[in-house]
């Protein structure tokens, strides 16, 4: 990206609060940055070249959206956790193994999409975060879904296409949870525990390309009162 084009993109997010620079070929932080640490709200850093986020990444403050996606970073640092307004974050199609345990700072977040990374182990730092909607987590690499994902205040969770063989019966005690999405896992039918029919809140259970056949879903205790909550929420919608 040219010197103009820069100074255009940095005079525009210095009247609105947002600053979009995709595409631009940058792997760190131009130093015109630094005029927009206290007033940019959007920053919108995707299509770049990063490996590493800038550590300065720390000083903007008054985030409300960070697009990092298709990047290719291998790590966050923990100073995201000092973005506490932080409310949207895409860090999707990155090559992300691990998460810094400081995003559990980020108490407004909303939505996270860190689909098409390497994640391995569910990142449990989401837990407790009560107004986060919508976690993302399709196309990476995890196995299981641990106990403490109870702590989880979503209403909607994307687990489409990991390598996920147990779920935890816990899962249905996350107190928002409605639509959980495993499609293309390595699900058998042992692995749908019946409390997760029975005593979730969850109304949308999407479970196509697993080990097992949909209609043997039937055969679960619980799966009618599955049902009743899935044909309730069909009603109100149309």
């Amino acid at each position: 990206m040219g010197n103009s084009s820069m100074k255009q993109h940095i005079e525009t997010a210095q009247k609105t609060g947002v600053l979009k620079v995709s595409q631009g070929k940058l792997s760190e932080f131009p130093p015109a940055f630094r005029q927009l640490e206290g007033n940019l709200r959007t920053l919108d850093l995707s299509e770049n070249k990063f490996l590493l986020l800038p550590e300065e990444i720390s000083r903007f403050t008054q985030l409300k959206h960070l697009n990092l996606q298709r990047n290719k970073l291998a790590k966050i640092p923990d100073c995201i956790g000092a973005l506490t307004k932080l409310e949207t974050f895409n860090g999707s199609h990155n090559n992300l193994n691990s998460l810094p345990r400081t995003l559990s700072n980020l108490i407004h977040l909303k939505q996270v999409n860190l689909s098409s990374n390497h994640l391995k182990e569910f990142p449990l730092m989401f837990c407790g975060l009560k107004h986060l909607d919508l976690l993302d987590l399709s196309k990476n690499e995890l196995e299981s879904i641990p106990s403490d994902v109870s702590g989880l205040h979503v209403t909607e969770l994307n687990l489409n296409q990991n390598q996920i063989t147990f779920i935890s019966p816990q899962l249905s005690e996350c107190p928002r949870l409605r639509t959980l999405r495993l499609e293309e896992n390595c699900l058998q039918i042992s692995a749908i525990s019946s409390k997760i029919l029975k005593d979730s809140k969850i109304a949308n259970l999407s479970l196509d390309g697993n080990l097992f056949e949909i209609k043997q879903l039937s055969d679960i205790d619980g799966y009618e009162v599955y049902m009743d909550r899935f044909t309730a929420v069909r009603k109100k919608m149309f």
